[in-house]
């Protein structure tokens, strides 16, 4: 038995389809949905197998498609002609891949009861709507690296901006991006002005396909190699971001560079979430974390932020399970009475991690260039940037300087130095 349900945001096929799929042999039409919103929270019920919709429906956008493909339910679109290039190039960006003409009941039962085939909608769309001619192919060297950490500003967005323009001052192309739920402070920290924020117009461009030919539109340039998509301009606009869209703006940006992410603080799931169309808070970062090629954890050394490190390593771990764990202690002082091997056997007893990075406590560096909105990088030789700048060479190899007689060529005292 195939479960149907119908969107048709009343159009005039939506009687006749109707009455074909009542008798056709193992097909019920489970519920006629009013809206997409509608659509998506029926589809989370696991029940239905394929859903009528209209192409042009109001609110029907790749996210949608990607929610109903999550719940195994099969999108068939009725449209009016299924040659028309503009129909292929819009089923096309929203991955729509079934098409049937509105005056073809008898296509659509035979659509409705067919398996899908990937070979069709797609491939005839891309020939007809071919990739800009200045469309980046990806990298393979290209990397994905989140910036993470608990609670308690241990340092995630400093770290994340800091490692992007390290990359960046190496002649790396790089691509910073502010997916913090909570509100980002990449913009303030680079000192960029502009009201309008990078991460909710590549939201909009994913919603309507167009993210892939206008990714660069989304961007403030900082210098020669970096790329930076500002975050939220404020902290309630959060649900305007969708996971799906922000897989689809880091996979172009990986075609532009490699990719740094600077995300929130909680992992936590929220109930219901995917009960229609309203996305989980924490969506971001989660998605983030699930696409990394590494993490990379920032933690403070106060006994209080390795509490909440210890606990994040946990919650991180359980979480997600996959890409290698990097940590970064910050802020690390001989006042605290801990030495680096202390704190390491800490941090190897909750998790296994790729790799233990200390930093010094360097609050005037860091001051200096917070309150001019520029990047460590631009304050000058500091104990503080020859950490980052070792993190940077662990987490990017391929950025790292030649290693000439010993030590990296054209970085003298670039070697770790202990705080204890």
């Amino acid at each position: 038995m195939i479960c149907v349900l119908m969107m048709a945001s009343g159009a005039a096929w939506e009687s006749a389809a109707l009455a074909r799929l009542d008798g056709q042999d193992g097909v019920v039409v489970l519920k006629r949905c009013v809206d997409v919103d509608d659509l998506l929270a029926t589809a989370t019920s696991g029940q239905a197998d394929v859903a009528v919709v209209g192409l042009e429906a109001p609110g029907l956008d790749p996210s949608a498609v990607a929610h109903l493909r999550r719940y195994a339910v099969r999108p068939v679109a009725v449209v009016s002609r299924t040659d028309d290039p503009d129909v292929l190039t819009r089923a096309q960006r929203i991955d729509v891949r079934a098409l049937v003409a509105f005056d073809d009941p008898d296509g659509l039962a035979e659509a409705v009861a067919t398996v899908e085939d990937v070979a069709d909608t797609r491939v005839r769309a891309d020939a007809l709507a071919p990739p800009a001619p200045d469309a980046l192919e990806a990298d393979p060297g290209h990397r994905l690296v989140v910036v993470w950490g608990p609670g308690g500003a241990p340092g995630r967005t400093t770290t994340a901006v800091t490692l992007a323009s390290l990359l960046a001052r190496r002649g790396r192309d790089t691509v910073l991006v502010d997916a913090d739920p909570y509100g980002g402070g990449v913009a303030q920290q680079l000192g960029i002005l502009d009201e309008v924020s990078g991460i909710l117009s590549a939201a909009r461009l994913a919603g309507s396909g167009h993210l892939g030919e206008r990714f660069a539109s989304t961007c403030r340039g900082v210098g020669d190699h970096l790329r930076v998509v500002t975050g939220l301009p404020r902290a309630d606009r959060w649900i305007e971001v969708r996971g799906s869209a922000l897989e689809q703006t880091l996979e172009c940006a990986l075609e532009h560079g490699d990719v740094v992410v600077d995300t929130g603080f909680s992992l936590e799931d929220e109930p219901g979430q995917d009960f229609g169309s309203r996305p989980s808070r924490n969506a971001m970062t989660i998605t983030a974390l699930d696409l990394a090629d590494e993490v990379v954890v920032v933690g403070s050394a106060d006994p209080v932020g390795l509490s909440r490190l210890a606990r994040g390593l946990v919650e991180l771990r359980d979480r997600t399970g996959g890409a290698p764990v990097r940590v970064v202690v910050n802020r690390m002082r001989p006042t605290l009475g801990w030495s680096e091997r202390e704190i390491a056997g800490m941090v190897e007893g909750f998790s296994r991690v790729l790799g233990l990075h200390f930093l010094p406590d360097d609050r005037a560096a860091a001051d200096r260039a917070l309150v001019s909105g520029r990047a460590l990088v631009e304050a000058g030789d500091t104990a503080l940037l020859r950490g980052y700048g070792a993190v940077a060479d662990a987490t990017f190899p391929a950025s790292a300087p030649p290693v000439v007689g010993g030590r990296r060529a054209g970085r003298r005292r670039w070697r770790r130095t202990s705080t204890t």
